[in-house]
């Protein structure tokens, strides 16, 4: 079973930024896909952002984030991070990193195998 802890959420102001940083255990880390989602009060959990396996680094994001957001990963480091900028109010939720075994480009919640258990990022405008 492969642990995930997220950290580096926290309050920002519209227009500001925030790494969240996804340190995952267990092997092969290279070949799992790495997914970011968030999941706001009173909302269903919501993909967010995902890289594949390190063989292709193909990422994908979802629109509202595309263009602010950039998701990276560190083999060396069993790490991926999400480079959150110019944040907006409607970006306030609670952020989950997954992970996906077979490593495949997949947006959906219920194709992952593993989760963290969250970091809160707040927007204030």
């Amino acid at each position: 079973q492969v642990q995930l802890v997220e950290s580096g959420g926290g309050l920002v102001q519209a227009g500001g930024s925030l790494r969240l940083s996804c340190a995952a255990s267990g092997r092969p880390f290279s070949r799992y896909a790495m997914g970011w989602f968030r999941q706001a009060p009173g909302k269903e959990r919501e993909f967010v952002a995902v890289i594949s396996w390190s063989g292709t680094y193909t990422t994908n994001y979802e629109d509202s984030v595309e263009g602010r957001f950039t998701i990276s990963r560190d083999n060396a480091k069993n790490a991926v991070d999400l480079q959150m900028n110019n944040l907006k109010p409607e970006d306030t939720a609670v952020y989950y990193c997954a992970c996906r075994r077979d490593g495949a480009i997949v947006v959906v919640t219920t194709a992952y195998d593993s989760w963290g258990q969250g970091t809160q990022v707040t927007v204030s405008s």
